[in-house]
């Protein structure tokens, strides 16, 4: 391949290859039910075809049968550069047909737009990848910096079978990646009339899924009863669902809440010591909801599981709680949790993982701004930190610094976050078409 770093952009085929790819990763049905019920292996096997069709030498890796990895690597021009990772992973979570418009593993293409199962979450971005690179095969493009690409199995339950397992077992197919890009950033978000906003993440909360065990004494259910412990777990759960979390601000959630105001006409300063965060938000109109979960750790009660007969106090009695940690805040968060369960109550984490932060100031959060504001003029990246979190987890083992830039173009009134796991879940043509070639100018041309 010549080197043609900088100097073009796609190709007319990648913008169809972008939706058909789509459309038929969203007909591969990649259900994730938990528990290991799932496989990715077909979906896994359309992708590496399409790498393989471009020169590449892609290795399909499963820690588990059917529950299969791609990873490739496309060589870049520079052999002194770092080497950029682009991931994205192939599972989905589930959907009831019945309650869509259209199935959700049909891939319908209707009106400019392709439905289904993973328009979003994140068969497009998996397509993106795919289109660009074979872009670039057909055209002689090669990028600056060396490309690893990862298509994983298993993100939307614990990544074990997935990120986990390459980052564990396969170190060496990610040598010398320092940063990574994968989903949740660079959308479009309608701030107010006329003001585009395009969230690029820079952290994600970690994940602390807990399991609350309360024990007692079994009895009779007509008998008084002190030491019932579904009244000491549901006397937690309440301690813990209204527990009222104080503000920690993170360096990424500063740093937007400062551009953010900015943006709205107001001075913000969070070091001052009379800055109320809440206030502030109350100001940003739609924009606060892309901070207001994360300037503190969270706890959401979710299952409740006790007893076996009405007329029967159980011995014990289990509940699980959806708890998210912003980096530096994952020791207040334990001690929290020690009070707010008590001396009848234990809590262990049911599945834990890391909070991420990665630097706003970086020279690859600057090309993927540069990158987003020269598709759409007028418009403005800002930083954010995730609620939830991806694969970069995983990765960050690795050193690999990671950040959330899926990039997608998306009308007034299209709610890219509720279609997040939602009904009729999709993506318009034209967002792909924009996605694919803001990836491509930031991966030819990232420093």
């Amino acid at each position: 391949m010549a080197d043609m770093t900088g100097t073009t952009g796609v190709d007319d085929r990648a913008l169809d290859e972008v939706v058909a790819f789509t459309s038929d990763l969203i007909r591969i049905d990649t259900t994730n039910r938990s528990g290991g019920d799932c496989r990715e292996r077909p979906a896994a096997e359309y992708v590496a075809e399409r790498l393989a069709g471009a020169g590449l030498e892609p290795v399909l890796l499963e820690r588990d049968p059917g529950r299969t990895n791609v990873v490739a690597r496309v060589e870049g021009t520079d052999p002194g550069a770092d080497a950029l990772l682009v991931h994205g992973h192939l599972d989905v979570v589930p959907a009831e047909p019945a309650d869509w418009t259209v199935h959700p593993f049909s891939g319908e293409i209707r009106d400019g737009v392709v439905w289904g199962r993973g328009a979003v979450d994140m068969k497009n971005m998996d397509a993106m990848v795919v289109a660009m690179v074979r872009s670039w095969a057909r055209t002689g493009v090669r990028p600056r910096r060396d490309i690893v690409l990862a298509f994983t199995a298993d993100e939307e339950d614990s990544a074990a079978c997935g990120s986990d397992f390459l980052a564990r077992r396969h170190p060496e197919l990610f040598e010398g990646c320092t940063e990574g890009i994968s989903e949740s950033g660079a959308f479009t978000f309608h701030a107010g009339p006329g003001t585009r906003l395009y969230p690029i993440a820079a952290g994600e909360r970690g994940t602390a899924w807990l399991e609350l065990t309360a024990h007692g004494r079994a009895g009779h259910g007509s008998k008084v009863n002190r030491e019932n412990a579904v009244s000491r777990l549901a006397a937690a759960v309440t301690r813990i669902g209204e527990y009222p979390w104080p503000v920690r601000l993170t360096p990424t959630v500063r740093a937007a809440l400062v551009e953010l105001a900015a943006l709205h006409g107001i001075d913000a300063d969070p070091d001052a010591p009379d800055f109320d965060v809440d206030a502030l938000l109350a100001k940003l109109g739609p924009a606060a909801a892309l901070v207001e979960a994360t300037v503190r750790n969270s706890a959401n009660p979710t299952m409740l599981d006790a007893g076996y007969k009405v007329n029967v106090i159980p011995g014990s009695a289990t509940a699980f709680v959806d708890g998210r940690m912003l980096p530096g805040a994952e020791e207040e968060f334990q001690e929290t949790l020690d009070q707010l369960t008590g001396p009848d109550v234990d809590w262990t984490f049911h599945h834990r993982e890391v909070p991420l932060q990665a630097p706003v100031d970086s020279p690859a959060f600057a090309a993927m701004r540069e990158a987003v504001e020269l598709f759409d003029p007028g418009a403005r990246a800002v930083p954010y930190c995730m609620s939830g979190g991806t694969d970069a987890k995983q990765f960050s083992r690795l050193g690999i610094t990671g950040y959330g830039f899926a990039p997608l173009k998306l009308p007034q009134g299209f709610d890219y976050q509720a279609l997040f796991h939602g009904v009729d879940e999709r993506v318009p043509v034209d967002a792909l078409h924009f996605g694919v070639r803001v990836l491509d100018h930031f991966a030819r041309t990232a420093p």
